[in-house]
């Protein structure tokens, strides 16, 4: 056949299911893990819109195993899934639902206001992924169940009982299609944050998330009395506030605002936006809307009150140690695809940028100490703005983040594709020596830092860019810093921590880690970051010797020798010999590591400002409340 051969027999039509399967990511974003635990939110949404409409008050997740795949249950006390027949296409309400795209009773805002489900897609394409789908129906005083298998109908619907104390709701039991995923299990690190926002999110709902998929099961309760207000306070957590929490609510026509927002003595924004209870992750025009007021309102009172002059305030500025919720309900919400982690509506910048506006202006007026500790906090972030960017530009006419002139330190690799390469950070001269001899020279960089680097969770901007050994690393890496940083020029997209196994080398792992997070996050975002492993023993009998990299590990060798072998305790890489730290360390066949990654980012975000920030007797409290929960500490 001739390229020119080309007619009406080679097209293919696929539908509903079947175009769903041959393209899951269209619907779900990847067959991967977030994909895995997209289905789940897609049914769990339909259990809040529920309640976002007054129906419910108690939804139930069940995790379960089921062979080598996980699965999962959705029930909520709402007001069941119709399932009385459609004249128009002669099938059961629910029948429709789960086997035909674009079907559902959210498109007319009769019998949802407002919800998070907006294309009729979500239960069809649980069902068209799933080995099987269950649905559970209490309504009409009875209890009616159909099953259904890859997008199709497996069982006719049954009526198979009363419904007790005619109780009504929906249960919805799937598990994920083998065929379809390349991931076996939900993250429950990140499904454990959303019950927890959607708790905050709405107050008096009761959500519980029963995991059996481990012996003993766990149940773990998620319920806000205050809503907004309780979850401000929680992301405040043992932070230094600043000021009083500020709360903005407003409707108007199919739109409800509701803020809150307080600022707290650290220098990151936190900033939360949901739309009809969904996270927004990347933001959207909602969040452009409060950025531009709240930028507005703060210049404004600060031009009529005459109270600060200097330089000019930016957006950054003003957003400094800020706390934000930001949680928006809206008839037909315009999101970036099925996904729907960006708000497109031009209407919703409107409207948050103007009620924003207006109410922050009227609250600076009306609270005037406030408004002077937010000035205070802005300039400050202001003059350290000025600081760093005099430090930077000085930085830059020496060429210290040109990445022109790579450092001298850094022993490069000849590859020089960033897929393809490596970068090993390793502490010490003597580390140094030992792992550039060790490694391939072709893909494998060295680049050895001078004792422990700066703690820039405490450091001012100034400080951070003057630094000399992060002047070494920004080079090396070639991607920039903070604001200029871009993933996609990084010359490694394998960046290793390489440290000793002892108490300093955790400190300086953890400096680094501080530093890649707050100024080069994208690194960790994506995946670039590892820590390496090095053994923590070497058992030697006789000729032979093995490596242990944990004590249950030296445990199980030494009864394999009966306990008659000599171990060595490895302390520092410059301990190893290149032959050694090659093997055990750097040899992508047998090495160990651990790839770093943000699970919960707002606990992340918490964890770095206790643990290396400047509130010492914070610090202090939080360790000795965990302390418990030390495993191994080198003496």
């Amino acid at each position: 056949m001739s390229e020119s051969d080309y007619s009406a027999k080679d097209i293919v039509v696929l539908s509903g299911p079947q175009g769903v399967r041959k393209r899951p990511a269209m619907y779900i974003g990847s067959t991967a893990s977030p994909g895995y635990l997209h289905l789940l939110n897609e049914v769990l949404d339909n259990a809040i819109d529920e309640a976002l409409g007054g129906y419910a008050n108690s939804i139930t997740v069940r995790l379960t195993r089921e062979d080598d795949m996980d699965a999962a249950e959705i029930s909520d006390n709402g007001r069941g899934i119709p399932v009385d027949v459609i004249p128009k296409v002669g099938k059961h309400a629910l029948e429709v639902i789960m086997t035909s795209l674009h079907s559902g009773a959210k498109f007319d805002n009769k019998v949802y206001k407002v919800s998070g489900g907006l294309h009729g897609v979500g239960l069809t394409v649980v069902n068209s992924l799933s080995e099987y789908t269950e649905v559970t129906v209490r309504k009409n005083g009875k209890i009616y169940r159909q099953r259904f298998s890859r997008g199709a109908v497996m069982s006719p619907l049954e009526e198979i009982g009363p419904a007790e104390g005619n109780s009504t709701g929906t249960t919805i039991k799937f598990k994920p299609d083998k065929e379809i995923f390349s991931a076996k299990s939900f993250d429950t690190i990140h499904l454990t944050e959303r019950l927890k926002d959607l708790a905050f999110l709405n107050p008096g709902i009761r959500i519980t998330l029963i995991d059996e998929r481990e012996d003993p099961k766990t149940d773990t309760q998620f319920y806000s009395k205050d809503g907004l207000p309780e979850f401000l306070a929680y992301l405040l957590g043992k932070n230094e506030a600043l000021t009083k929490p500020i709360t903005i609510k407003k409707e108007s026509g199919e739109m409800r605002l509701e803020l809150v927002m307080q600022y707290a003595n650290s220098y990151s924004e936190t900033l939360l936006s949901f739309i009809n209870k969904i996270k927004t992750a990347e933001g959207g025009t909602h969040v452009t809307g409060f950025h531009t007021a709240l930028t507005r309102a703060i210049t404004t009172y600060n031009q009529k009150s005459g109270k600060k002059k200097g330089m000019p305030i930016e957006g950054d500025d003003t957003r400094e140690g800020l706390i934000v919720i930001l949680s928006m309900l809206l008839q037909d919400p315009e999101f970036e695809g099925q996904t729907k982690e960006k708000l497109g509506n031009s209407s919703a910048k409107t409207f948050v940028e103007n009620v924003v506006y207006s109410e922050l202006s009227r609250y600076l007026e009306e609270h005037p100490d406030e408004a002077a500790k937010i000035l205070d906090k802005v300039y400050g972030a202001a003059e350290a703005r000025e600081s760093a960017r005099r430090a930077r530009d000085l930085a830059r006419k020496k060429g210290a983040f040109e990445g022109a002139v790579l450092p001298g330190k850094l022993a490069d690799c000849t590859e020089t594709d960033p897929e393809k390469s490596e970068l090993f950070i390793v502490e010490g001269q003597s580390a140094a020596g030992s792992s550039k001899e060790a490694r391939d020279r072709f893909y494998q960089a060295i680049l050895p830092l001078r004792g422990k680097v700066l703690n820039v969770e405490k450091a001012s901007e100034d400080k951070i860019f003057s630094n000399a050994e992060l002047h070494t690393l920004v080079t090396a890496l070639g991607a920039g810093i903070k604001e200029t940083f871009s993933a996609d020029s990084v010359r490694y997209k394998k960046i290793i921590l390489l440290t000793d196994a002892d108490v300093d080398g955790s400190h300086i792992r953890t400096l680094l880690l501080t530093f890649l997070y707050r100024y080069a996050r994208p690194l960790i975002e994506k995946g670039y970051v590892y820590i390496g492993q090095p053994p923590l023993y070497k058992v030697s009998k006789g000729r032979e010797s093995k490596y242990a990299y944990t004590d249950q590990q030296l445990n199980v060798i030494m009864k394999e020798h009966d306990g008659k072998a000599t171990v060595q305790r490895y302390k520092g890489l410059g301990e190893m010999n290149p032959e050694q730290l090659w093997e055990t360390t750097m040899d992508p066949k047998r090495r160990v590591l651990k790839r770093i990654m943000i699970g919960d980012a707002e606990l992340a975000n918490a964890l770095f400002t206790i643990l290396m920030g400047l509130d010492v007797e914070q610090r202090r409290r939080f360790l000795q409340e965990h302390s418990s929960e030390v495993k191994f500490l080198d003496v």
